[in-house]
């Protein structure tokens, strides 16, 4: 069983850096090449681009909770999440949209 896991390419869990804006402030943030593969899914199934889903995100966020203590371990659940199977409706507009098309 632990082989699964334990020989998984190391490439997934590789870190990687990208510069996004988000609230008007440019940031950096780190995640394994497995999770940024997953939210770029995410964001394309959204039809946005990932930083406009990862800013998006955050914002929806700040509105409900407050404030985000770790946004990448945020991020990281949102992968979690969607691999579980929860799906993200488009808007109201778009939804009726797509199902016109």
């Amino acid at each position: 069983m632990c082989r699964v896991f334990a020989g998984q390419d190391p490439e997934g869990y590789r870190q990687i850096n990208r510069s996004i804006r988000i609230a008007g402030y440019s940031t950096s943030i780190q995640l394994e090449a497995a999770f940024w593969e997953l939210l770029d899914e995410i964001a394309e199934s959204q039809d946005l681009t990932t930083p406009k889903f990862i800013s998006k995100l955050y914002e929806e966020a700040i509105e409900i909770n407050g404030e985000i203590p770790n946004f990448a371990s945020m991020l990281r659940t949102t992968c979690v999440l969607y691999l579980r199977g929860h799906r993200p409706l488009l808007n109201d507009g778009e939804a009726a949209e797509r199902r016109a098309a």
